[in-house]
């Protein structure tokens, strides 16, 4: 549960990496899922180390579903945060008036600030600093540590603070994204009906075999992916395939998990079990896209790698170097080692990244755009024409009766009169088109 960034994964990467017998490590974030490959007896010894880095493992079961925890930011979560900001502010505030950063009122609000958000993320650099990994969580520590024996404690407070919001920021990424999967899935129903005998038993979808003889009624999503074997119908696919008119089904024609039947009544066969149905795999999909970070994202992570080590050995150079070339006290190039501990850490950077993939992907969904993941958002920068092919694309995705032209002796008004009079009862989409045409008077 506690696998949530790229920075816990090289954490573990580097853990387990090097143990005997492990061969390779596959890491799902959105899922919160490690899957190790080994040639190992006991794999207790995985989750030992594991432990050891503060990671709480779970062994999943064969073909037990992953069912991850939620990562939302909790109400109370929140209420820390924002508690945490305004006393790192009013800390500033008061240090900036009185012009004096070691005051009992600067050092007791940086203190709470510290103590309201700062947890989490000093136990992760502890546990870097113990297993000598030199991540982000290992710099702040030191850039707090860094602040606070040079007297600068609404910086250390304000800088752990800042970091703390990007950590809630990205858990709100990944259960956007989490959403959206199970958005998908959720859209296939939990149960179908299923012919056992001569009679129609309800059944769990995940119970119901290849094979298997269900029944699909007007109004219901189709639960299995299957091949009709009897009656018609009009099926709406627009949730898989993106085409909002719906498609006409009858004897031989493939039925999809997850498409919803319109109109008409059918029978027909599963041919794919729940896990491995169109609907399941375009979930697969999505998770593995959204597994694929944005080169933004990629060159953060990236820079990180050598950005880190490289400012704590210059700190170092300058703290051990400083008194031996200039003579002067070691005291004074400490506390320029500190400064540059705490001016070096990247907060900036790490906000910033995930506010703008957060903000691009949330302002695309109240306009109606469904955009995968980070590397399709920064990837649109290039686009330099677009091609729709789909009705639907950038319509409402309902037909509508625009012209009648009459053929025979009919006239337009009587021709409608009697195409609306066969449609009223129906549910098929155009049929409804035809009525509500008549109704509202459709111009001949």
């Amino acid at each position: 549960e506690q696998m949530a960034c790229p920075t816990e994964e090289r954490l573990i990467r580097q853990k387990l990496g090097g143990m005997s017998g492990v061969e390779r490590l596959d890491f799902n974030l959105l899922q919160r899922e490690l899957t190790a490959h080994h040639r190992l007896d006991d794999v207790s010894g995985l989750e030992t180390a594991l432990q050891q880095i503060g990671m709480v493992p779970r062994r999943l079961q064969a073909d037990e579903p992953v069912l991850p925890p939620p990562v939302a930011v909790p109400v109370r979560t929140r209420w820390l945060l924002a508690a945490s900001g305004a006393a790192a502010v009013a800390a500033e505030a008061v240090a900036w008036v009185t012009q004096d950063e070691v005051s009992w009122p600067v050092m007791s609000l940086a203190a709470l600030s510290i103590a309201l958000a700062g947890g989490p993320t000093l136990k992760k650099g502890w546990i870097a600093l113990r297993h000598l990994t030199l991540n982000i969580h290992f710099l702040m520590t030191l850039a707090v540590g860094g602040a606070l024996l040079i007297g600068q404690w609404a910086e250390a407070a304000m800088v752990l603070f800042l970091f703390a919001v990007a950590e809630a920021i990205e858990a709100l990424s990944l259960e956007r994204a989490r959403k959206a999967v199970q958005a998908l899935s959720a859209l296939a129903p939990d149960v179908a009906w299923v012919k056992q005998g001569e009679d129609w038993v309800s059944q769990a979808v995940g119970e119901v075999p290849v094979g298997a003889l269900i029944r699909v009624r007007p109004g219901e999503r189709v639960p299995l992916d299957a091949v009709v074997t009897s009656g018609q119908g009009a099926v709406n696919e627009s949730a898989l395939t993106g085409e909002s008119l719906p498609v006409d089904k009858s004897t031989g024609d493939r039925l999809l998990a997850g498409s919803v039947l319109e109109d008409g009544s059918l029978q027909a066969r599963s041919t794919e079990s729940a896990g491995r149905s169109t609907l399941a795999r375009m979930a697969e999909a999505i998770q593995a896209a959204q597994a694929q970070r944005a080169p933004m994202q990629r060159f953060v992570d990236e820079f990180a790698r050598y950005y880190t080590p490289a400012v704590v050995l210059i700190a170092v150079c300058i703290a051990v170097l400083g008194p031996w070339l200039s003579g002067s006290d070691w005291h004074e190039w400490l506390y320029e080692a500190l400064v540059l501990l705490v001016i070096a850490c990247p907060c900036a950077l790490v906000v910033s990244t995930p506010v703008t993939v957060v903000s691009g992907l949330a302002a695309g969904a109240r306009q109606g755009i469904l955009i995968k993941g980070g590397a399709h958002l920064e990837a649109g920068q290039k686009l330099r024409a677009m091609a729709l092919d789909k009705t639907g694309t950038l319509t409402e995705g309902r037909p509508a009766l625009t012209d009648c032209e009459p053929l025979g002796r009919w006239s337009a008004a009587e021709a409608l009169l009697l195409a609306a009079s066969l449609d009223e009862h129906s549910t098929h989409p155009v049929a409804q088109a035809v009525v509500q045409g008549w109704r509202f008077g459709a111009a001949p």
